[in-house]
């Protein structure tokens, strides 16, 4: 039987083990300005509106990447494919990756407006920082898609899944809805 606990009891611990049962799919965040260039992997996407099109990431504030794109007001989302783990490692700054080296081993496409997308990526969007609300120690960001470049699938999504990335065991047939 659950029981109903206050929210100052909920053990952080216990939280994060809750919420590693989530799968998600992996996304890595471009950002440039001034001649820096950065980004992030994240788990933390989604849609906001279809009218104009936007979508919301989370972002941690304390992230290198985040002054960067809050200054530059423009980004790319790139929804990574199953077979681009290495690109998602290199994003997350393991091995003390920053900045530039992050995009090394990948081939990227830079949009007129300045907007990083990788070649190979499930989707790639280019977005305009619209709107941010802070929680907490994270940035909400809302971003208008300006433009976008889809790769027909040869691949599931890449998924994040109790600390570890993995595919889909098999990738389902895409349907049409009537």
């Amino acid at each position: 039987m659950l029981q109903a606990l206050p929210a100052a009891s909920v053990d952080p611990g216990g939280f994060r083990q809750a919420m590693r049962q989530l799968a998600g799919g992996v996304c890595v965040i471009t950002a440039a300005h001034g001649g820096a260039r950065t980004g992030m992997t994240v788990t933390s996407v989604l849609s906001v509106a279809m009218d104009p099109p936007e979508l919301l990431v989370s972002v941690n504030q304390s992230a290198s990447s985040w002054p960067v794109m809050q200054a530059g007001r423009r980004f790319g989302v790139n929804v990574l494919a199953g077979h681009q783990g290495e690109v998602a490692q290199r994003f997350s700054g393991q091995g003390g990756l920053q900045g530039e080296q992050r995009y090394e081993g990948a081939l990227w496409q830079r949009t007129a407006d300045g907007v990083w997308l990788l070649d190979g990526a499930l989707a790639a969007l280019a977005c305009e920082l619209v709107d941010v609300h802070h929680h907490r120690g994270h940035a909400l960001v809302i971003g208008r898609i300006t433009g976008l470049r889809i790769q027909p699938p040869a691949h599931g999504p890449l998924l994040y899944w109790q600390g570890g990335y993995g595919g889909l065991a098999s990738t389902p047939t895409p349907t049409q809805l009537v």
